[in-house]
């Protein structure tokens, strides 16, 4: 299995967000092994990962997903993707709608709360909308020890609407689901409280 190409790269203000590819590894394999970036990406005490297990990662997401690397000045400092909505609780509770996920990582520690995680949200929603056509996009189980990342979803207008406590002995106690539907994000645009975006296909 390979990565699921597509042409698709979305420009900011400050981020671009252009198609991850396979000569990403090297780059991806980098933050998988930073244990202080891991521990606010993943739900559980990982520590490294082999390429293997990055490729098998990000291969088997890139089937259902558009998967990108975000990029500052050219150089690449996280990842991201919109996804096809893969937990069941959420699609049992939207039956008949086309329900997304975003899931995004900044690698580059330099680069940790500048707003730009924010920005990335609001790339990928707009493009969910204006082009993927889904219904609603969510931010899915936000641990509490990761309160940037619930900051990044609201600022972009998504809001709670999910809270999952969790088993005694977790690094997390609590998890978060976030969401925003189209026509929240439609009233966000008429009020001019979020930014639009430029598309280009290559």
């Amino acid at each position: 299995m390979q990565l699921r190409s597509h042409t698709i790269t979305l420009c900011g203000e400050h981020v671009v967000l252009r198609p991850m590819t396979e000569d990403d590894w090297e780059t991806l394999l980098a933050w998988n092994n930073d244990p202080e970036v891991l521990y606010f990406a993943e739900g559980d005490d990982v520590q490294s990962r082999s390429l293997a297990e990055v490729q098998a990662i990000y291969r088997h997401v890139s089937q259902n997903a558009f998967c990108f690397i975000v990029e500052l000045g050219g150089r690449p400092i996280g990842e991201c993707w919109l996804q096809q909505m893969n937990l069941e609780r959420i699609l049992q509770q939207h039956p008949g709608q086309d329900c997304r996920r975003i899931d995004l990582l900044i690698g580059e520690q330099d680069y940790w709360g500048l707003g730009l995680g924010s920005e990335v949200i609001r790339l990928l929603t707009n493009f969910a909308f204006t082009q993927a056509q889904a219904d609603i996009v969510f931010g899915c189980d936000i641990a509490d020890y990761n309160p940037a990342s619930r900051r990044a979803f609201e600022k972009a207008g998504y809001r709670v609407t999910g809270v999952h406590e969790q088993p005694p002995g977790q690094k997390a106690r609590r998890c978060y689901d976030v969401s925003i539907t189209r026509e929240q994000y439609q009233q966000r645009i008429e009020n001019q409280t979020d930014v639009g975006l430029r598309i280009k296909r290559t």
